[in-house]
């Protein structure tokens, strides 16, 4: 298995195809992300095609938030530019509620500025934090929704824990995640797209191919579907599943708190 899934095991972890000191990952993570967090929105365009926004409105459709004044609180982590919480707050009625929690404080105040444009504003939180670290009491949170975000963070199998902790007893996890394609051919036309095609974009669009470099390497890294999803059981959580998008390009992973 690779570092990224235990870092534990060694002083070094992956950087995409490279190894850097452990505790010196998440702030070259984080570097990048404030680089390109006035084009994070674009960044997702180039390396899905744009598909990222049907995968994520796939999200919130399997997500199920009640269209009613019921009280129902998500916690958006890796929350990014608030797309997904835009969605969620959009698709729910007015008793739901959103705490959008991410490393970075530059891609806050874009989804700051997201949502107050949006008019949603005073239904959700804004918070820079850890999420290996959640600053939350246990069980707070009826939902936890992480879009894209995951492989970037040092130590999977803690964020996975601290998930289940401020999750309520029946709490949903979802996290849609670029993963391993599974269609012959396909595959190797995306993975064309992402070594050859994307980093070139990234480079004429934001001057920072090195970014989109990371970003497609830190793909690779990542746990195929089924290696994930053992990840998340070992977590805690019962009731595991995924459902593959576009041939295994993104897939979205489904968990209870039982």
């Amino acid at each position: 298995m690779s570092d990224s899934i235990h870092p534990s095991d060694s002083a070094s972890v992956s950087f995409g195809f490279k190894t850097v000191p452990e505790d010196e990952r998440q702030s070259l993570v984080n570097r990048i992300f404030s680089d390109v967090a006035g084009r994070y929105d674009l960044m997702n365009d180039l390396m899905s095609g744009g598909l990222h926004r049907l995968w994520k409105d796939d999200v919130i459709s399997w997500l199920s938030p009640p269209k009613t004044e019921q009280d129902f609180r998500l916690l958006d982590v890796a929350g990014g530019t608030g797309d997904l919480t835009e969605r969620f707050l959009r698709a729910g009625g007015t008793g739901c509620k959103a705490t959008l929690f991410d490393i970075n404080p530059e891609m806050v105040a874009v989804a700051e500025k997201r949502l107050q444009t949006a008019g949603l504003s005073d239904r959700v939180s804004c918070i820079v934090g850890n999420a290996e670290i959640l600053p939350f009491p246990d069980k707070s949170f009826d939902a936890y929704t992480v879009g894209f975000g995951i492989r970037n963070v040092t130590h999977i199998d803690r964020a996975l824990k601290e998930a289940y902790r401020v999750l309520k007893t029946g709490g949903r996890f979802l996290c849609i995640e670029f993963s391993r394609c599974e269609v012959p051919l396909l595959d190797r036309v995306y993975d064309f797209h992402s070594f050859e095609v994307i980093p070139r974009i990234g480079q004429l669009t934001t001057g920072n191919a090195d970014a989109y470099h990371y970003l497609v390497e830190s793909i690779r890294k990542f746990p195929k579907q089924e290696d994930f999803a053992e990840l998340i059981r070992g977590a805690g959580f019962g009731r595991v599943t995924y459902r593959n998008l576009t041939g295994g390009i993104a897939a979205i992973h489904s968990a209870w708190r039982t």
